[in-house]
């Protein structure tokens, strides 16, 4: 008998909007293979579904995403698909954030269309800390975001707030109460034409996806190269044994 599979995201629905929380405040919503393939498959069945006008991505927990799960990675060619399923989805996808957004989770945020935090949430390009790279989540983030703001926090790992996301592009808007910021961007959703927001977004999005058709295959043979190293290892294991890698001076 198979077993039963852990819900790891939560959904709802409200006057045409679906609602999709990622669900592991355990593991601070770290993307597993597990999370990953349900996310898929929810976002899949908003887009079959005409009922829906738009999706919120949103979360449970003080961690909108933490990146990758370390013990339970997601196959970059998954992530790519996941990234790239958000990006051509026939839907507005909006971000819901009100807490801390790492490495990956970076990578779904630049994949929605509209991203709004609260003031609190903090964010990081963490990957260069374990001895990798921001390589597949780039498909999504280099398009739309400054490329010297990307410079500099990918290479450093610094932590930005939300007021400097939004400098640089990351977010649309943000404000101490997320869901009052998101409430007339919603509004517009619901009285906007399912084909004019399908077409405006193919419009918006076409340029992202120029660079996933150009880039995929060598960013995702990058980040499985990278993984497999030994500079990786060590940062993986100083990570999840809470000490810091051999190469901080």
């Amino acid at each position: 008998m198979t077993p039963a599979r852990t819900p790891l995201l939560g959904r709802s629905r409200e006057r045409g909007v679906e609602t999709l929380s990622l669900d592991s405040p355990a593991t601070r919503n770290a993307l597993s293979s597990a999370l990953v393939g349900q996310l898929a498959e929810a976002l899949a069945d908003c887009a079959e579904d005409a009922d829906v006008r738009a999706v919120v991505l949103t979360h449970t927990g003080g961690a909108f995403c933490a990146g990758a799960d370390l013990r339970d990675p997601p196959d970059p060619d998954a992530f790519v698909t996941l990234l790239r399923q958000i990006v051509e989805l026939p839907r507005p996808v909006v971000a819901r954030v009100a807490g801390h957004v790492r490495a990956g989770g970076l990578g779904l945020l630049a994949a929605c269309d509209v991203t709004a935090a609260a003031d609190g949430s903090t964010f990081a390009f963490t990957e260069v800390r374990i001895g990798v790279a921001p390589a597949v989540i780039s498909l999504a983030l280099l398009p739309r975001t400054d490329p010297r703001a990307l410079t500099r926090y990918y290479l450093t790992g610094e932590r930005f707030d939300a007021a400097e996301a939004a400098r640089i592009g990351l977010l649309t808007a943000y404000g101490d109460d997320v869901d009052a910021v998101l409430a007339p961007v919603l509004d517009g959703l619901r009285r906007s034409s399912p084909q004019g927001l399908a077409e405006t977004k193919r419009l918006l999005t076409a340029r992202v996806l120029e660079t996933f058709d150009r880039d995929a295959a060598h960013l995702t043979a990058l980040s499985a190269r990278l993984f497999s190293t030994a500079q990786a290892r060590e940062g993986m294991t100083a990570f999840l044994e809470r000490r810091e890698p051999a190469w901080v001076l």
